[in-house]
């Protein structure tokens, strides 16, 4: 048995869908599909229900989900632990950082890297939630930033921030506005950001927008955020980003836009610290971990 085999099952019970879990891992649905069935057939027990509409755990896919997290989160902590075994008196740590992180953070992380200097050098490390996430799981990074929600067992999380978000709109098309209603965007195509940079939550906003009549889409690629500010200010369609002025976003900003307030509608994004439950409590990470704790005791709200 390999451990991949176990990434691979564990991926798809978290999922519970071979498409989603197959992109989690960036990979094709029909080899995931094939390492299951393999893992199935040398351990002689079918792990997944399967039809077309539907995939669940059966009750020896349930009872080995728990294992084989603990195998994936032992081999995962190796690297640390021998770290730790080997590690001078003075620690590298590594934060990740993704796109857009509020100024205000920015601050209380270097405020972080002050209180802990003599026992640790604070590196920062940027990417997406996803893959910064993932890093942390694998001992590559100590903690991370990350766009909530995050659904990480072997994760403890810290809520720090709290950020409303607005519409972004073609300047020229509501000149002199304060505020707008969802009806008053209804003629205008919602622009996606690229999936790869896409926090989960604006996937929910997504299908609230949809259930509340915003029904046109564009979904870009390969673009990054600037993408979605060019449709925006080509009168094209409306994005959803935060308020605050001094919010990093902004940086993204051209000309004819503008960001304003929902009348009818509360959106908000909200950030969390993550580091492994394991390196935190009693790990090579608790006192890194009780000085976050110290810094991050308030959440910001913007």
């Amino acid at each position: 048995m390999e451990l991949l085999h176990l990434r691979y099952f564990v991926a798809v019970a978290e999922e519970l869908n071979f498409s989603a879990a197959a992109r989690k891992l960036h990979m094709a649905a029909s080899p995931l599909s094939q390492r299951v069935k393999d893992l199935e057939h040398e351990l002689g027990n079918q792990l997944f229900d399967r039809s077309t509409h539907h995939v669940a755990l059966t009750e020896a896919g349930a009872a080995l989900l728990p294992i084989a997290r603990d195998v994936l989160d032992r081999v995962g902590s190796i690297k640390w632990q021998l770290d730790q075994a080997t590690k001078p008196a003075r620690a590298t740590v590594f934060v990740g950082m993704p796109a857009g992180i509020h100024p205000a953070l920015r601050e209380r992380v270097s405020l972080l890297a002050e209180r802990v200097e003599e026992r640790f050098e604070v590196k920062r490390w940027p990417g997406t939630t996803t893959d910064l996430v993932a890093a942390v799981k694998e001992g590559k990074l100590a903690l991370t930033l990350a766009r909530l929600p995050v659904q990480e067992a072997s994760l403890d999380t810290l809520h720090v921030m709290s950020e409303r978000l607005g519409a972004v709109v073609p300047a020229d098309q509501f000149k002199g506005r304060e505020s707008v209603k969802l009806a008053d965007l209804t003629g205008l195509a919602y622009a996606k950001s690229p999936e790869e940079i896409t926090p989960a939550y604006f996937e929910q906003l997504d299908r609230q927008l949809a259930e509340l009549g915003i029904k046109k889409r564009i979904q870009l690629s390969n673009t990054g955020y600037q993408g979605t500010s060019e449709i925006v200010s080509s009168g094209l369609g409306f994005s959803v980003s935060m308020l605050d002025e001094g919010s990093a976003m902004r940086g993204y900003q051209l000309e004819n836009m503008a960001v304003l307030p929902f009348e009818d509608f509360r959106a908000q994004l909200d950030t969390g610290l993550l580091w492994r439950r394991d390196r935190g409590d009693s790990g090579d990470l608790a006192e890194i971990v009780r000085a976050a704790r110290e810094v991050f005791v308030e959440p910001l709200v913007k």
